[in-house]
């Protein structure tokens, strides 16, 4: 299958999606357009009590109201108002990471994330940025959603981190003299190692409980492949058929988080119609970002028509692969790991999705594994998407936090389950000069079902693949 780019999918006919000619409604106005402005009834959910403050990393870094889960509901109701979408406010939004922990946080229930998915889209239609920003985001979104750049990449990278030239660049500063954009880019790369492909169908060992097809994600696919690996074997040995669909492509989280609806719309009407036809009885995805934004595709393709039905339909079927073998029920026999792990939330898999025990109880079930949990566990780490590169500066504030309650647990291993997380949180703690290891939640189930030693999972030894 020719791999599609969202420049090449029709405009959708039956919304008139960012149709200009579209009329104006009675709640658009100001700094808004009249397609899908930030819902009225949401934003007056907010009492403004404050709980979403500590929850909150910017504000934690600034301590500025407008950079406030609040705040920025409160812009949003100005532009309802009439107010223009100046520099300020679009500095304001940009400035969220889209966390979620005020969702969590909120008494009130306010739905933060269809507000701020709403503005952010607003903010790409309607606000012009500086030539810098939409050069960078150019070439972000030219590379990240599409799994064959990405994979091509592979190779030049493997050889730059080989030959020692980028240890060599960072010793003699010259990577100092980079944009920050593609200075945190090129710190983020993780060691790029070589997996067995996984074939289009793993059968189930023992008795089939389900059948599942398998998400691979982009920079996953890309950039984690072993965890891919481990995400099918767990699946099998907990009695799964997995299937894997080939060209499958990005999913659209990276765009819809970013604003970028037609962008986002095009990659996920390519995945339904992969999944739709692929016969399964869950879509299975080990990426949290991923993950969050499957289980919106009903909200996210309500115009599209035929698609908003198959959309509805998949995202109920849709399960992070913790919540899955939670939800089926652990069968396979787990060895005995010797080690302790620190356990960090990925904010779209427990702010997102709401899933936060599921994990630890699978972690807790392999013999002789201590969970740690991490200080002020609930403040983001700063990857969120692509946030890292186009605010590298709090980002890495944010990510230097996080290291150090990391390593404040005096644990072995840190584990998470979310590409994004995995590298910017690898990424401080390679910056503070800390070689702690860090793995997926799979790939600790998938040693303590294979019986593989703890040390496997430290990079003292390497796994035989099968």
């Amino acid at each position: 299958m020719n791999e599609r780019t969202p420049e090449q999918e029709p405009a959708p006919r039956e919304s008139g999606r960012l149709d200009p000619s579209a009329p104006v409604s009675s709640g658009a106005g100001g700094a808004f357009d009249a397609f899908h402005p930030p819902q009225r009834e949401l934003i007056d959910d907010c009492v403004h009590c404050g709980f979403c403050l500590p929850a909150c990393p910017t504000y934690e870094l600034w301590g500025e109201e407008m950079d406030s889960p609040r705040g920025r509901i409160h812009l949003m109701e100005t532009g309802l108002d009439g107010e223009p979408l100046s520099e300020s406010m679009v500095e304001h939004f940009d400035n969220c990471l889209g966390c979620m922990a005020c969702v969590t946080a909120c008494p009130s229930g306010v739905r933060y994330g269809p507000l701020i998915n709403r503005t952010r889209a607003q903010v790409e239609r309607n606000h012009r940025r500086e030539l810098g920003q939409r050069l960078l985001r150019r070439l972000i979104f030219g590379l990240f959603p599409h799994p064959r750049r990405l994979r091509a990449l592979r190779g030049p990278l493997a050889l730059y981190q080989r030959s020692g030239l980028s240890e060599l660049l960072r010793r003699t500063g010259l990577t100092d003299g980079l944009p920050a954009s593609l200075r945190t880019m090129e710190e983020l790369v993780p060691p790029v190692r070589s997996a067995p492909r996984i074939p289009e169908r793993v059968p189930a060992r023992g008795e089939r409980r389900a059948v599942v097809g398998m998400l691979t994600g982009c920079v996953q696919h890309a950039f984690f492949p072993e965890v891919n690996t481990a995400t099918a074997r767990v699946l099998a040995s907990e009695g799964c058929e997995v299937l894997v669909p080939r060209g499958q492509g990005c999913c659209g989280a990276l765009s819809e988080h970013t604003g970028r609806e037609r962008e986002a719309v095009a990659f996920a009407k390519r995945v339904v119609d992969t999944f739709t036809t692929a016969g399964v009885d869950y879509v299975v995805v080990n990426s949290a970002g991923c993950g969050s934004t499957l289980k919106e595709y009903a909200r996210l393709l309500a115009d599209e028509g035929e698609y908003a039905t198959a959309a509805a339909s998949l995202a109920e079927r849709v399960r992070d692969v913790a919540e899955l073998v939670a939800e089926l029920g652990p069968v396979a026999e787990r060895h005995r790991l010797e080690l302790t792990v620190a356990y960090h939330d990925a904010c779209h898999l427990s702010h997102g999705q709401g899933i936060r025990s599921q994990p630890r109880e699978l972690l807790r079930s392999v013999p002789g594994l201590e969970v740690r949990e991490i200080e002020r566990g609930e403040i983001c780490c700063g990857s969120a998407g692509v946030y890292n590169l186009l605010r590298p500066e709090p980002a890495a504030e944010l990510g230097e936090l996080k290291a150090g309650n990391v390593r404040a647990t005096g644990a072995e291993l840190l584990v998470t389950a979310n590409p994004g997380c995995a590298m910017q949180i690898g990424a401080a703690l390679r910056r503070r000069g800390e070689r702690m290891p860090v793995a997926h939640t799979v790939q600790v189930l998938d040693a303590a079902v294979r019986g593989l030693p703890a040390e496997t999972l430290l990079g003292r030894r390497a796994p035989a693949e099968s």
